[in-house]
């Protein structure tokens, strides 16, 4: 599924102390956002509408071509001597 980027504002000093006491524990803020995000699709889109888009993904997926397995110029030299 296509991902879109998504901008939001804090206090310089705030999100500074958030990254500082977050690294101590060794918590990734990019993951912790990305979880509350998922959070808050998983609480306001019915179970219905999200059931359908994994579905559209799903097919999406199933459609595209599968890559065909490249020979190296490598093997293709070695095997031919």
């Amino acid at each position: 599924m296509k991902k879109e980027n998504l901008t939001i504002s804090m206090e310089q000093e705030k999100l500074r102390a958030t990254k500082r006491y977050m690294a101590k524990k060794e918590v990734d803020i990019e993951r912790e956002l990305t979880d509350a995000l998922e959070k808050l699709y998983e609480k306001y889109v019915p179970a219905q509408v999200r059931e359908y888009i994994d579905e559209s993904a799903d097919d999406t997926q199933d459609k595209k071509p599968k890559a065909k397995p490249s020979i190296s110029r490598q093997a293709e030299t070695t095997s031919t001597m």
